[in-house]
């Protein structure tokens, strides 16, 4: 292999200067290299480890939050979700499938290593626009590589978001969510117990894929970066089938003393995590690993990211029955070092020791830079944006056009490719709510999942932005009838060094935070994914949001589909005017500007208590929050997916008519309900201080809009559903 220089590898001048006093001495190639994977972005968090600091992590829901594999919440009956989101950016813009797929295959086994059976997996996918054929390539393969892996696991794919914009062409966002059922009393952690204790490498061999997959992970792509193939893992679902069972065999019977996923920067990391949170020193001998490839060095067994590996510290004397277990699986289990108790990293190649650091120096001693953020001009500039004086626009082409808009219209093309009902639990699929929707077996209880962001808002306001993607998912479980838990986030953004990059980053946190708290949905996860930028230009800010809830009762659950004929249909909430940053304004005036609509975040927790409160008491049919493309298109999604029309009369005067059916302002939710329940929906309403506005009935095959009895839109509701459904379809023929 070609002699890397350490900054090929990824490190600064001044970084490798540390590096130099920590051991008063030259690294040697392994050393450096070794720093180089655990001093990365991916791994080290150096440039977000103090913005992280302002997220809300406690609450009397929460078991275990962020520093391990995933994070744990309870949901009662000795009970808990364990779950985490996390992205395979980089690898998926070079290879597409195996990128996506081995995105999928290492949040799994953040989730079993925990000790819990994973129940479902759910992804935010960002692409370029799709009449460019590389970004339809990516698509595809990206979309066929979740599918890929998820359904030879076994394992539901049940929900997620897919939005298209040119700041993604060259540099694809793809988010990987899974969510774990265990038993309070059989949550496993990543510690390195007792010196002397043997370590383990069990589950797949070990090859030269994914070596320095971190630290090219944490760079910005460039017309080179295509070289960069071998960095992409390949990934063998079968085989991590097999790993799962084993794992959670040995969990089971209590064999483990602490388990680790090997997932960026490989055995180095691993191994260093592990052994740092109790501040010890390993010893490795890379002659005990398992390879798969003949005359590997020290250097690529060390940091290659090779997928469907576990690290393992066993209880005393388990050693030779975890053996045993792994060999009915037909996989290896081979210990390949001990804990010590000097605090040093010591690798060894059979009786010679070819690298020796301190393991603190690679995950503590990582630098940290707190960096100056500076207000872009473009925010102050897009925000005074004067939209009041907009041409008219014909407001049924209005909603036909963003009807066909591949971020509305319906991703059917992607989620019938995912296999949602395998487990037999999921009762809200893809398409049917706001949220999905799992039973928990045997139980009354059902689990809500999801995940949101409107990236575009994040970049018009980073800060008001990151507030509603909180607000929404909240606001999307609580429309299916289920209490939010916590959250898991992934924070996708450019090149942290730009002070502008890093003034997204500062505020969009900023945002999420208040949001998290005053909802109380503390982050428990997640994962930062940094210099997402290509040659032309950063992506949008995207802080993924993945978010759980809980039902008490799976029976009162809640879709957004209209259910019967002559049904009332209200509005919860404010009637709202803002256009800023919508859809409305992208697709039909091609304008990406205007202020971000505000979240009263007092306000939206009301709002959340209030569905709690109608879902568990019986009173609505269905509730879908007004988000993309604002008013008209959730009520005609929810008339779409009911297979009924509507007649609805807009509130407002005449001037404010597309402002009140475009808007995509926070807070508000369209319901439908029997007429006998209005009474005490409205008393509900009242005592929560929530306004509610009647807007129509349910019923008939058109979708009739109106404004002091001057028709706006009068649409067959087969168009309509034609044009929904099939336009991301056309496209991607």
């Amino acid at each position: 292999m070609k002699e890397l220089t350490y900054r090929q590898m990824g490190l600064l001048d001044e970084e490798y200067q540390q590096i130099k006093a920590i051991l008063g001495r030259e690294p040697n190639y392994l050393e450096t290299g070794m720093f180089a994977v655990m001093w990365s972005e991916h791994c080290g968090y150096k440039n977000s480890r103090p913005l992280l600091k302002m997220f809300p992590t406690e609450g009397p829901q929460v078991i275990q939050g962020p520093g391990e594999n995933a994070g744990i919440v309870d949901i009662g009956d000795n009970q808990a979700l364990v779950f985490k989101i996390e992205s395979h950016n980089h690898p998926c813009a070079i290879e597409p499938y195996q990128g996506a797929a081995t995105g999928v295959g290492g949040i799994v086994r953040d989730i079993f290593t925990m000790g819990a059976r994973p129940i479902a997996l759910l992804n935010s996918l960002r692409f370029g626009d799709l009449e460019n054929a590389r970004v339809r390539q990516l698509f595809r393969g990206v979309v066929a590589g979740i599918a890929g892996y998820g359904n030879c696991l076994g394992i539901p794919t049940v929900g997620g978001e897919v939005y298209f914009h040119p700041s993604y062409q060259e540099n694809p966002l793809v988010n990987a969510m899974c969510v774990g059922l265990v038993n309070r009393d059989e949550i496993a952690l990543a510690v390195a117990s007792e010196v002397g204790s043997p370590i383990m490498l069990v589950g797949a061999k070990t090859g030269r894929d994914g070596i320095h997959g971190a630290t090219f992970a944490s760079e910005e792509l460039t017309d080179s970066s295509a070289e960069k193939r071998p960095s992409v893992q390949v990934g063998d679902p079968f085989m991590e089938k097999l790993l799962i069972e084993a794992c959670l065999e040995l969990i089971r019977e209590d064999l483990v003393a602490g388990m680790q996923d090997l997932g960026a920067a490989g055995l180095t990391s691993s191994i260093a995590e592990t052994a740092s949170k109790k501040g010890l020193g390993v010893m490795v001998d890379v002659t005990k690993v398992p390879l798969r490839e003949e005359g590997m060095t020290p250097y690529e067994i060390m940091l290659s990211e090779s997928q469907e590996r576990m690290l393992i510290v066993p209880r005393p004397g388990k050693e030779e029955r975890i053996a045993e277990i792994f060999a009915k699986w037909g996989l290896d289990a081979v210990v390949i070092g001990k804990v010590t108790g000097d605090g040093m990293f010591k690798v060894y190649e059979g009786e010679v020791l070819v690298g020796e650091v301190p393991v603190t120096a690679l995950t503590e001693g990582c630098p940290v830079y707190v960096r100056q953020g500076i207000e872009p001009p473009y925010y102050q500039e897009l925000k005074a944006y004067d939209i009041d004086n907009l041409p008219d626009y014909d407001l049924q082409e209005a909603l036909l056009q963003l009807l066909s808009s591949p971020n509305i219209a319906s991703k059917k093309w992607v989620y019938r490719q995912y296999d949602h009902q395998v487990m037999t639990n999921t009762v809200i699929v893809p398409g049917d709510g706001d949220a999905a929707v799992l039973r928990i077996k045997s139980t009354d209880k059902g689990v809500a999942l999801t995940t949101d962001c409107n990236s575009r808002m994040v970049y018009l306001d980073p800060y008001r932005g990151g507030k509603l993607a909180v607000c929404e998912a909240a606001r999307n479980l609580a429309c299916c009838g289920a209490r939010p838990l916590a959250l898991t986030n992934c924070l996708n953004f450019g090149n942290p060094e730009k002070p502008h990059i890093y003034w997204q980053m500062q505020n969009a946190i900023r945002g999420m935070a208040d949001a998290a708290r005053v909802l109380n949905t503390p982050v428990v996860s997640g994962n930062v994914s940094l210099y997402n930028e290509s040659t032309t230009a950063a992506v949008f800010p995207t802080p993924v949001v993945g978010m759980v809830g809980l039902l008490q009762d799976i029976n009162q659950r809640c879709t957004m589909s209209f259910q019967d004929e002559g049904d009332m249909i209200v509005l919860l909430g404010q009637i709202r005017t803002e256009l800023g940053g919508s859809e409305y304004l992208a697709v039909c005036h091609r304008i990406e500007a205007g202020e971000v609509p505000d979240a009263d975040l007092d306000e939206e927790s009301r709002l959340i208590e209030m569905l709690l409160e109608l879902c568990a008491k019986g009173l609505i049919k269905s509730a879908h929050d007004i988000s993309e493309g604002g008013l008209a298109v959730a009520l005609t999604e929810s008339a779409i997916k009911g297979q009924m029309g509507f007649r609805a009369e807009l509130p407002g005067t005449a001037e404010q008519v597309t402002q009140v059916l475009f808007s995509e302002a926070p807070t508000r939710v369209v319901m439908s309900l029997a007429a006998e329940n209005l009474e005490a929906v409205e008393e509900i309403a009242s005592r929560y201080q929530l306004p509610l506005t009647i807007l129509g009935r349910v019923g008939g095959r058109r979708l009739m809009i109106s404004n002091g009895g001057h028709m706006l839109i009068d649409l067959d509701l087969d168009q309509a559903a034609k044009t929904w459904g099939e336009a991301l379809t056309c496209i991607m023929k």
